[in-house]
Formats: structure tokens, C-alpha cells, sequence
């Protein structure tokens, strides 16, 4: 086709209704390029049986903007949708993993994915995740063994406190990487994260003596008590509850 033609047809895919746009994919499916079926499926009259009709055309899956819209299309039927889902890059499956117009389960997919794929991406993809990601991934980027994941990570506002302390209390965390929980401006000024910080022995003492005079009694009893700490710190929290230096 010319290009005045293309774009004819192209105009027709987005502003036809229902029986039209079926008859015009019908005719034209073999020839359609990326913008032209991207036009259709923006489409509000777009019914399941046109997006079947796409769907069956193996050429247009060829190409990965297709195959996204389709995943993210609410009449894609769910099984065909979560089938394309392994063939999307890592970026197109972040983007549906955190989008609410997605439905869940292909939501979940998208999530599933990018698990699998988590080892495999470099430090900077895996923070490009981090920032955004969503509850399920968090789980799993919470214990990145890079500290520039986890940095990342703390600026997401899907970040809770709750999924921060599974990393807080773990004795396989970093000390650096608790040092930078203790100096991020959001999480370090949580009690609950003080709190946990003082009680891990992998944190520094240095930060942790820091903290120490924060805590609520009942908190410097527990680290004071607490053998697995170093000495230094639980006697500046046994200074703290008052007891004399031994």
C-alpha cells in the first residue's frame, strides 16, 4: 500500500466499530505492519474474536510491541495472554507486573518471570527493578547481595517496613548494606528499624552505638542481654539502663 493508505487504513482500525473493524482485520490481517495493529487494539469496540484473529497470525507475534499490547489487552483471553507472558523483554514485564489495569493473574506472571529471571540481569537492571518493583519482587530483591540493589530498593514506595525486616534481621546481611538502611533518610528515622539494627550482630557497631540511646528500655534490655552482640555495644546499652560497668 501507498503511505495516504496506510494511514487511511490505519485510521479506520481505530475509529471503526465492532462489525467493521472484524471485517477490516479479516481482510487486511496478512498485510497489517507494528502501527496498524496497534491502532486496532486501541480500538473500544475491539472484540475477543477480532483479537483471536490476531493472535492466530504468527507474523505480527514476531514482533514485541504486539505481543506486550496483547498480554496487557483486557479481552485477550487469560491463557493466550499468560502464554506470551515468557516472551517479553524484562522491561515490558516490570511494566505490567506494577500495572493495576492488568489483571492480576497475568500481573503474576509478568512477576513470576522476572524472578526467574533476576540472576541473570546485570546490577543495573536489577536496580532499574528495584525502584519500581512490585510486594512479590521486593521478597525476593530484599537479599540482592549488592549494595547498590538495596539502595535502590529503599527508594521504592512500595517498600514496607514489614518486607525491610526479613533483611534486618538476617545474619547473612551485608554490614555495609545495613549501615546504608541506617542512613537512608526514609527508613532510618523508623523506630522499628533502629530497633532491629541494634539487635543484628552483622550491623556495625559503630552505627549501632549510635542508636543505642534511641531505644525504649525493653529494647536495650533485649541487645544488652543479647551474647551474640560485641561487648562494646552491650555495655553502652547496660550503661544506658543504668547497670555499673563490669
Amino acid at each position: 500500500m501507498v503511505e495516504g493508505s496506510n494511514q487511511s487504513l490505519a485510521v479506520r482500525l481505530r475509529e471503526s466499530d465492532a462489525d467493521e473493524l472484524l471485517q477490516l482485520l479479516q481482510k487486511h490481517v496478512k498485510e497489517l505492519d507494528v502501527p496498524e495493529v496497534r491502532q486496532a487494539l486501541r480500538n473500544p469496540f475491539l472484540t475477543q474474536q477480532s483479537i483471536e484473529l490476531l493472535l492466530d497470525e504468527r507474523r505480527l507475534l514476531a514482533f514485541s510491541e504486539i505481543r506486550k499490547d496483547l498480554v496487557c489487552h483486557p479481552r485477550t483471553p487469560e491463557v493466550r495472554a499468560r502464554r506470551l507472558v515468557p516472551s517479553l523483554f524484562w522491561r515490558d514485564l516490570m511494566q505490567i507486573s506494577i500495572d493495576g489495569r492488568v489483571r492480576p493473574q497475568v500481573r503474576r506472571s509478568a512477576d513470576l518471570q522476572l524472578r526467574e529471571r533476576i540472576h541473570i540481569l546485570s546490577v543495573g537492571e536489577r536496580m532499574s527493578i528495584a525502584r519500581r518493583a512490585s510486594p512479590a519482587l521486593i521478597q525476593q530483591l530484599r537479599m540482592d547481595p549488592d549494595p547498590r540493589v538495596i539502595g535502590a530498593l529503599l527508594d521504592n514506595p512500595r517498600l514496607t517496613e514489614g518486607s525491610l525486616m526479613p533483611l534486618l534481621g538476617s545474619d547473612r546481611a551485608k554490614p555495609e548494606i545495613l549501615t546504608l538502611v541506617a542512613r537512608h533518610r526514609r527508613w532510618g528515622i523508623r523506630y522499628g528499624v533502629r530497633s532491629a539494627l541494634c539487635r543484628n550482630a552483622r550491623t556495625s557497631p559503630e552505627i549501632v552505638l549510635g542508636l543505642l540511646s534511641q531505644l525504649k528500655k525493653s529494647d536495650l534490655r533485649a541487645v544488652y542481654q543479647d551474647r551474640r552482640l560485641s561487648v562494646a555495644v552491650r555495655r553502652r546499652a547496660g550503661t544506658l539502663l543504668g547497670h555499673e560497668p563490669s
